[in-house]
Formats: C-alpha cells, sequence, structure tokens
C-alpha cells in the first residue's frame, strides 16, 4: 500500500463512467473517499452526498462534511479534504443544449476550485479532456495540428464542451497561480471500461477510420486511477496539464506507418516510439511515473 494511507479526498462525479472505477483504486491504495453527485454510487465502502455542484453554498459546505455516519462518533467537527478531484460534469456534448453544457460544467469547476483553495486544500485534480485537441468534436473531418499531441501546443476547439474544458484549465491555472497550490488538470482519452474491450475493440483495431476523432487513444479507467494516485502523491509542480491516455496507438500498423498513410498532411514533431499513442502520454510518464497496467492488447488480440 502507497503512503496515501488515510489520506482524505473528495471526489466529484464518482458514480459516473470513470469514477465508478477510478474511487475503487483509490481505496485500495488507503484513501478515505467522499462522493459528491447527484445519483449514488453502487459502492458500500463510499457514501455519496448529493450536491449540486452549480450551487456554490453547496460546494463549499460538501467540502466541509463527514464522509460518512461514523465521523460523527469522532472528537472533531469536520474540516476540508486533503485533495479534490473534479470529474463531475456533462460529459460530452448533445446531453443538454449548448448553454447549460457551458454553464454547468464551468460553473461546477469554478465553483469546485474557489471553494477548495479558500478552505486551504493544496491539491486539486481536474478532468480536462481530449476535446481540447479540436478535432473530436469539431465541424467536419479535421487534422490534427501535428503530432504527437503535447500538452505545449496550443488549442483551438470550436465545440461548446471542450470549450467548457478550456475554460476549466485557465480557472485552474489563475487559482493555482494566487493560491500557491498544486492543480493539475488531465486532458483525458476515450475511457474504456473493462468490459468495452471485447465489445469494442475489435471495431477500433480493424475499422481505424471511425477513430480518428479520439487520435487513436484511450484510457483504461482503472490505468486512471493509478493517474489520480500518482498526481496526489507528486507534489510542487503548480499548475500543470497532463495527457492522461494509453501508451499505445489502437491500430495494427506502428504508429509512424499508420500516420503516414492517414494523415499525409500531419506534421510529426519528434521521433515517436513504435507504437506510441498519438495522442502521448509522455509527459505522466517521464513526470509521475506513470506504467500502463492495462493495455488493449491484453484484452484484445487483433
Amino acid at each position: 500500500m502507497s503512503g496515501s494511507l488515510n489520506k482524505r479526498i473528495v471526489f466529484t462525479g464518482g458514480s459516473g463512467k470513470a469514477g465508478k472505477h477510478i474511487i475503487p483504486e483509490l481505496l485500495r491504495k488507503g484513501y478515505e473517499v467522499l462522493n459528491l453527485d447527484l445519483v449514488p454510487l453502487d459502492n458500500p465502502s463510499v457514501f455519496t452526498l448529493k450536491t449540486d455542484l452549480t450551487d456554490s453554498g453547496q460546494v463549499f459546505n460538501a467540502l466541509t462534511t463527514h464522509f460518512n455516519f461514523a465521523g460523527y462518533d469522532g472528537p472533531s467537527i469536520p474540516g476540508p479534504p486533503d485533495a479534490v478531484i473534479h470529474f463531475a460534469a456533462y460529459a460530452r456534448n448533445m446531453l443538454v443544449p449548448d448553454n447549460e453544457c457551458f454553464k454547468g460544467n464551468v460553473v461546477s469547476t469554478y465553483n469546485v476550485i474557489e471553494a477548495a483553495c479558500k478552505l486551504g486544500v493544496k491539491k486539486i485534480i481536474l478532468a480536462s479532456s481530449e476535446t481540447t485537441y479540436e478535432v473530436c468534436f469539431g465541424q467536419g473531418d479535421l487534422d490534427y495540428h501535428s503530432f504527437p499531441l503535447e500538452e505545449d501546443q496550443d488549442v483551438n476547439p470550436m465545440d461548446t464542451y471542450a470549450i467548457s474544458k478550456l475554460c476549466g484549465e485557465q480557472t485552474a491555472r489563475g487559482f493555482a497561480r494566487r493560491f500557491g497550490i498544486d492543480i493539475y488538470a488531465l486532458r483525458i482519452g476515450n475511457v474504456i471500461e473493462p468490459h468495452e474491450y471485447e465489445r469494442d475493440f475489435p471495431k477500433y483495431v480493424n475499422e481505424p477510420n471511425c477513430r480518428k476523432r479520439n487520435a487513436w487513444s484511450y484510457i483504461d479507467a482503472r490505468d486512471l486511477g493509478q493517474i489520480c494516485d500518482l498526481c496526489i502523491q507528486k507534489n510542487g509542480l503548480g499548475f500543470q496539464i497532463f495527457n492522461a491516455t494509453s501508451d499505445t496507438i489502437t491500430t495494427k500498423i506502428p504508429t509512424k506507418e499508420f500516420l503516414a498513410t492517414n494523415c499525409p498532411n500531419t506534421p510529426i514533431t519528434r521521433q515517436m516510439d513504435e507504437w506510441e499513442a498519438p495522442l502521448s502520454n509522455r509527459k505522466i510518464r517521464d513526470v509521475l511515473g506513470f506504467k500502463e497496467e492495462h493495455n488493449w492488447r491484453m484484452y484484445y488480440k487483433p
């Protein structure tokens, strides 16, 4: 077990696709977790506090509450957590009208960051998105700016969801500077749950054109749990953006050859590893020490 034992983590959106796999990984590492969501998490080890994150007062209150009823047996009133992981959001476009997607995502992210900072939390982790690299929800058949897609690229998406995520990144950057704390934004790739390999990867691998909008990349939801743990443990980096993605491209053809054939007009800015994912996770490997545990080839043999 890591040195994270007994750290108290508030996780927003833990009942969603990613959260329901991340939270068990955090529990396994020894964290205590409180889930803030509008629907309960099916996990008897975690209490869900129904919270509207677009209401600033609810957020401040939720970040200073007991994690479960056992908290009333202790000697102390509840204080703020050791870290906040903010995943709650409208998860894509076309779940609600665009203005509601923007409002909900931006206001909730602002409220969580503001409350955590003003309550003295020193580590915040945000769910940003691969969509910020412009192509995923872009209009028409777009080309990427360059490969590999890395965190220092200028990004200029045109869709509401991605723009809301960029607003979250910029809010995080400003608050990290103002309060002198660590806020790490994860540009998360297409999240894959364990059961989805057998169901979806035959098409992904054999019909690669369907994966252009995801840059032929993904992240296993359980590996995303490891990334969150590594972010909690790594201190002193201030504001950072990390691509939260897998190691390898989801094709049967090595990366350089595949991109030359399928994206001939997109420049390659550095030498890429033979099977490196175009949405590169090199930074989380080099800076955080991420080691992928769930590569797609373990679950589907092309």
